[in-house]
This record gives C-alpha cells, sequence and structure tokens, in this order.
C-alpha cells in the first residue's frame, strides 16, 4: 500500500513537474515569435513596393531613337508626339501606349506606266519618289491617321498618287521634248519639275509626307510609236539635209559671184594696164620710128610696109594687086632697090 501510493504519488509529482515544465515553455513560445517575426513582414512589404514603384517607373520611361518619332497615343488616340532622342515619359499601359513612326529617306518607284504625249502618242515611263515623313508633330500625326504608322501602305498609296501625276504631266510634253537626237530640244528636267509640282503639296497635306526629289528612271517607247518617232526623226533629218543642201548651194554661188566679181576687177584692172602699156609702148615705138626715119628714110619706109603686109596678109588670104603700087611694090623691087639706093654691096 505504501510503495504502491508512494509510486503513485512520484508519478503525480512527475506528472505536475511534467505539466509545469512545458507551460513556461508554451509561454515563452507565444511571447518570443511577435517579438522576432513581426519586423520581416515590414521588409518584405518595403521590397515589394520599391520593385513595384521601379516596374512603375520602367514601364513609365519611353526612348526616342535617332531617325524615329514617337507618338504616345492615350486609349488608343494619339496624344503626343516625341521627337527629341533620348528618354521620355508616358502613363503605364494600359493608359497610354508608345508607337515609334520612322522618320529615314525612302525611296517608291511608280512601276511602268503607259501615258499619252501632248501630240497623241504614246510612251512607257517610270519615275522614282525619295520621301520621308516630316518632322513635326502634327505631320506625324497625320502619317498616323492615313496609313496606321504603315510605310508599305504609303509607298503603295504613293505609287497610286504618281501614277496619276505622270498621266497629267506627260498631256503637258509633246513627245520631241522627250525623246529627241538634238539635245536642246530635250526637256526631261521640266518633265521632272512640273511631276513633283503635280504631288509635292498633295502627299504633304494627305500623308504627312514630304517630296525631296522625283525623277526618271526608264523612257521607251511602244512599237507604234517608235515607228512615228523613227519616221520624224527622219524627215526632220532629211529636212535639215535639205536646208543645209540649199545653204551649201547659196553660199557656192555667193562665192561662186564674188570670184568672178573679183577676176572682172582684176580683169578690168589687167586691161587698164595692158592699155597703159601698149600706149607707151607706141609711144615709144613712135620715137624709135622717129629715130629710124631720121637715120634711114628709105629703110623706115621698108619695115612700115613689111608690117603693113604682115598685118593684112595671113596664111590663108589671097590676093590680086598691082606689085608696082606701094606697100607691095617692095615685093618686086627688093632690097636690091634699098641696096641700090643706099649704097654699095660688099
Amino acid at each position: 500500500m505504501s510503495q504502491s501510493s508512494s509510486h503513485g504519488h512520484h508519478d503525480h509529482a512527475g506528472h505536475d513537474h511534467g505539466h509545469g515544465g512545458h507551460h513556461p515553455g508554451h509561454h515563452h513560445h507565444h511571447h518570443g515569435d511577435p517579438q522576432q517575426a513581426g519586423p520581416f513582414p515590414w521588409r518584405r512589404m518595403g521590397w515589394a513596393v520599391l520593385l513595384v514603384a521601379f516596374a512603375v517607373a520602367a514601364a513609365s520611361l519611353v526612348q526616342v531613337r535617332s531617325g524615329e518619332a514617337t507618338v504616345i497615343t492615350r486609349f488608343g488616340n494619339p496624344a503626343r508626339v516625341l521627337l527629341q532622342p533620348g528618354l521620355g515619359w508616358r502613363w503605364p499601359a494600359p493608359f497610354e501606349a508608345a508607337i515609334p513612326v520612322d522618320l529615314r529617306l525612302r525611296t517608291t518607284s511608280s512601276g511602268l506606266q503607259d501615258v499619252g504625249t501632248r501630240d497623241g502618242l504614246r510612251i512607257i515611263v517610270q519615275a522614282y519618289v525619295a520621301w520621308q515623313v516630316q518632322g513635326d508633330p502634327d505631320n506625324v500625326q497625320r502619317f498616323m491617321r492615313a496609313v496606321q504608322n504603315q510605310p508599305d501602305e504609303a509607298a503603295r498609296q504613293i505609287r497610286t498618287f504618281v501614277g496619276s501625276a505622270l498621266e497629267t504631266t506627260a498631256a503637258s510634253f509633246d513627245l520631241a521634248n522627250l525623246v529627241n537626237t538634238d539635245a536642246s530640244q530635250v526637256r526631261i528636267a521640266d518633265f521632272e519639275a512640273q511631276l513633283r509640282q503635280q504631288i509635292d503639296q498633295q502627299l504633304l497635306t494627305t500623308y504627312g509626307v514630304r517630296v525631296l526629289q522625283v525623277g526618271i528612271e526608264r523612257l521607251t517607247l511602244p512599237s507604234v510609236t517608235l515607228t512615228a518617232t523613227v519616221d520624224r526623226m527622219r524627215a526632220e533629218r532629211e529636212t535639215i539635209a535639205t536646208e543645209r543642201t540649199a545653204i551649201g548651194k547659196r553660199e557656192a554661188a555667193q562665192i561662186h559671184s564674188a570670184a568672178e566679181r573679183d577676176a572682172r576687177v582684176v580683169q578690168a584692172d589687167a586691161t587698164v594696164k595692158a592699155a597703159d602699156i601698149e600706149a607707151q609702148s607706141r609711144v615709144e615705138a613712135a620715137e624709135i620710128y622717129g629715130r629710124a626715119y631720121a637715120g634711114s628714110p628709105q629703110l623706115y619706109n621698108l619695115l612700115r610696109s613689111l608690117d603693113t603686109l604682115g598685118t593684112i596678109v595671113s596664111p590663108g588670104t589671097k590676093l590680086i594687086l598691082r606689085t608696082d603700087a606701094a606697100p607691095f611694090r617692095v615685093l618686086v623691087d627688093g632690097p636690091a632697090s634699098v641696096e641700090g639706093k643706099g649704097g654699095t654691096q660688099p
């Protein structure tokens, strides 16, 4: 009895001790966790707030690249345009969004277009247009609204504009102003200037696009037009050849006339000089004759009679004359009469 009671008492005491031992420990655990775990939720919450703030800030920043404009849209509608390269800001999505717009230079070709000239002939022409979106807020937004910021769609519509402008412009020029062997007649530069004038203002007001250059890439002729052009060129060449031939003949006639005039002048001068010489020679001859007559009258008469015979008588002349009459008497008398009268023979 006593041992059993003692054992039971011991168990009860142990139970009480155990209960007393666990109670303080449980109390310590209940009061110790709030003191150590309390700061951690606040710290985690602070980090979370910082991360959210950083994410919001990152989502609000916009980078504007060189050669681009950035359109800030608010609920899908353009609100403002950022043009300067660098960082900008916007409200995070879904309030605002950033859309980049390319401002770089682009080139669009019209493709081959069959158009008619003012003189009713057909030509095949291809033009190019160098263009870019005008870098100001109004035109950037105009480009956004017109083609939804799609450069390929803008190029397609620009090709349509250029095709219509080519038809209108070609109707203001004759074929000879576009295709000609005479370079001074060709007006391709005027054609390009008028084509640019046709599309320049229209593209700016419709698409916000500025045209920098317009040029002709290719210009060919259909077979019918080519035949007509060749015929026209041949006719022009023939006309030019005829004109040049006429000019050559006229110049030749002028040269020939001038030569004849000069020849007549020279001949007249020569005639005058010859007459002067002849007169002078006659004077000198008369002087010689005078001296000869003074020295020997019989010899002078003989020589004058022979000169007269030489003038009158030719190889085909037949004369029947008295031989005892002058000047033919000399033919009968001969030198003997001269010698007889002038002296004796040695």
